[in-house]
């Protein structure tokens, strides 16, 4: 029981610090302004080039549509997935991957993240 009311003393007295009530009042005038410079248009004029989204397809004459096509022809298994088959960023591409490597079926790959247009390209292949 000693025990138990030391405890609650110590996160009572924690609780009371000053670092854990100026906390709340550092936050508080950041947040609003924090959301005005938050974008998430592709794209954006207003970004600089070198953090603007890039096309690495989109350099050459080689249609996405034919990109796509082509991955469906020459291999066997073709994932389209969010993330890498070593990095999958989403769990149904994860559970995909862990499946297809445990029956030993070879796979090959394109991060849909990387480019949405390629993502709709994919969307659109029949």
């Amino acid at each position: 029981m000693a025990r138990l009311l030391s405890s609650n003393a110590v996160l009572k007295a924690i609780a009371t610090l000053p670092a854990a009530l100026s906390s709340r009042s550092v936050i508080g005038p950041f947040y609003p302004s924090g959301l005005k410079y938050s974008t998430s248009v592709p794209g954006d004029p207003d970004t600089h080039e070198d953090f603007r989204p890039t096309n690495k397809i989109q350099s050459s004459d080689v249609s996405l549509k034919d990109v796509v096509e082509q991955d469906v022809k020459e291999n066997p298994v073709m994932i389209y997935m969010k993330g890498v088959p070593d990095f999958p960023q989403c769990g149904f591409s994860s559970l995909a991957v862990r499946v297809l490597k445990h029956y030993n079926v070879p796979l090959s790959a394109r991060n849909i993240l990387e480019d949405a247009e390629l993502k709709s390209a994919v969307k659109a292949f029949r």
